[in-house]
């Protein structure tokens, strides 16, 4: 009887062992599928701030006087003096060079040739002995106080233009300096030939380290926004043809991570890689810039950085 009753006891420790190997293993499994469920996606984000946004065209555009004149003389002949060099200022009516006609048996008497505006000397082709016509430009005269700059627009982008507009120019002499500009004239009419339409602009303010002849890199500045939400282009989703971004719903809090939310956005103007967001965000709302592919609405992530 006894060793009846010791082979039952022993019987049924065997079994709630069994029992127990059994059930652990399932449990292992259950924890670890439940682990793979809250898969963490590691993301980027950016909290939305608002600022300014400018739409610009971008031109090439040549430095010139916006008073320059050839100075011609009034008989033509032989160059027989020339009291002027380039870069020197002339007075209106001031004499830069003589003339005479030199003609077989007749004497003449030097004829002058005058600076018809006051001015700087900014071409003088010719040397004593040269021959020139009346048509023959013996020099430049040009107010080089007074600039401007000239672009040629196409004719796609002209409803952008318009009398007064602002603009930036840089110079390859000055590639760290941006100076300011602004438009004061535009053709009324296209070159049929190029289909451009002329636009002129000065600098603002006048600056003496630019130079007649140089190439300026226009940035004309068509529409501007204040006070706009903007993002990098690349946190912007589209699924079934609309516009979403990743929001930061529920920040890191303890052990628990951060959630998302799918937030649908409208787009307004684009520009070099930042968009402005007119309707969906507000200022100081952080979104998911990298990482947001494979996200959907609630999915846990982990921040790996912030700007």
């Amino acid at each position: 009887m006894k060793r009846t009753a010791k082979s039952v006891i022993t019987a049924a420790s065997m079994a709630a062992a069994l029992t127990f190997i059994s059930c652990g293993p399932k449990k292992a499994a259950a924890a670890e599928d439940s682990k793979e469920v809250e898969t963490l996606y590691a993301v980027s984000t950016y909290k939305t701030v608002a600022g300014n946004l400018d739409d610009y065209l971008e031109f090439g555009g040549d430095v010139a006087s916006v008073n320059e004149v050839m100075v011609l003389p009034d008989q033509a002949g032989k160059i027989t003096n020339v009291l002027v060099k380039v870069g020197d200022m002339v007075k209106k009516d001031q004499v830069i060079a003589y003339v005479n006609p030199l003609r077989v048996g007749v004497v003449y008497n030097d004829s002058p040739v005058r600076a018809p505006i006051a001015g700087r000397i900014t071409s003088l082709p010719v040397t004593v002995g040269s021959t020139v016509s009346q048509s023959s430009s013996v020099a430049k005269v040009a107010r080089t106080d007074e600039l401007e700059i000239r672009i040629n627009i196409a004719e796609r982008f002209v409803s952008r233009i318009s009398n007064g507009q602002k603009a930036t120019v840089t110079f390859d002499a000055y590639p760290s300096v941006v100076f300011g500009a602004k438009i004061f004239e535009v053709s009324p009419v296209l070159d049929t030939s190029t289909r451009t339409m002329g636009v002129k602009l000065r600098l603002n303010p006048p600056d003496s380290r630019v130079k007649v002849g140089m190439y300026g890199r226009v940035r004309l500045v068509t529409e501007s926004v204040k006070d706009a939400i903007i993002l990098p282009v690349s946190a912007i989703v589209t699924r079934d043809g609309k516009d979403y971004v990743f929001v930061i719903t529920s920040p890191k809090s303890g052990k628990n991570a951060a959630v998302v939310g799918l937030r649908p956005v409208t787009r307004g103007i684009s520009v070099d890689n930042k968009v402005e967001i007119t309707k969906g965000l507000e200022a100081g709302e952080e979104i998911v810039t990298k990482g947001q592919t494979l996200l959907n609405d609630g999915s846990k992530v982990n921040i790996v950085s912030s700007n």
